[in-house]
């Protein structure tokens, strides 16, 4: 059986008053478009469009205007998304160990060595890599244990629940959501900081090619983890704490 949809005009209104979380979970796309305007949409999805935009000085009719106009290109071309609001739960859990945590395990290490590498041969000449690489390890640390409690306390129960349905596992998933959620926001954070400290990523003149791919890896890390923390605060935590209503 598909767990995906096409998304269509009749089921969808992007409107002030939506959470940056809804309009991600409805329409995947959205992501780039936010991500433009700078907007976080995994650790403040739960705020509305209104109040973001107000804060940040943003045009809330261009933006609308712009999802809107993407959703339409997506509509047309019948593009399908998977719709993990609906998906089995478990399904959503195995999809973000292979497109999230996969990922985690496999490039921190190596991301590691680019950032030490480039303070290396570069420090002298640009002070702000000694920033670069405190911040990304500082990250670094923080998600190897935040994948470790996902993977050791919160996935294992719900699996346990799907099995069996019983509500102490469910109970003991949810009952880590609160620090989960406090180490999203940290982790957004040291990505919203190494992306100010490298100026959006912007590779110096005399970079060299260890240095535009340490760059280009730590974007990656910060458009995989923020799509990663998007589904787990915006979705699969809130499918959690429904079940147990």
């Amino acid at each position: 059986m598909s767990y995906t949809k096409n998304i269509r005009s009749d089921m969808m209104k992007f409107q002030k008053e939506m959470t940056l979380g809804e309009i991600v979970s409805t329409f995947p796309g959205s992501e780039k478009i936010l991500k433009k305007y700078d907007i976080d949409y995994c650790c403040g999805g739960h705020r509305v469009v209104r109040e973001v935009t107000s804060e940040q000085n943003i045009d809330v009719n261009d933006l609308l205007s712009k999802l809107e106009a993407a959703y339409e290109v997506v509509m047309k071309y019948g593009e399908e998304k998977v719709d993990w609001v609906h998906a089995p739960i478990d399904h959503l859990v195995e999809h973000i160990l292979q497109a999230h945590h996969a990922f985690l395990h496999s490039n921190l290490g190596y991301i590691s060595e680019l950032t030490t590498k480039i303070l290396r041969v570069h420090g002298e000449h640009h002070p702000e890599l000694l920033e670069v690489f405190q911040t990304f390890h500082q990250l670094k640390m923080e998600l190897e244990a935040h994948l470790i409690k996902e993977e050791t306390v919160q996935y294992p129960a719900i699996k346990k629940y799907i099995e069996t349905n019983n509500l102490g596992d469910l109970n003991k998933a949810v009952k880590v959501i609160d620090e989960l959620e406090n180490e999203h926001t940290f982790a957004g954070d040291c990505l919203k900081q190494l992306r100010k400290i490298s100026g959006n990523y912007e590779v110096p003149a005399d970079g060299c090619s260890t240095f535009l791919k340490t760059y280009e890896m730590l974007e990656l890390l910060e458009s995989n983890t923020f799509t990663h923390i998007h589904l787990e605060n915006n979705i699969l935590f809130g499918r959690l704490k429904e079940l147990k209503q």
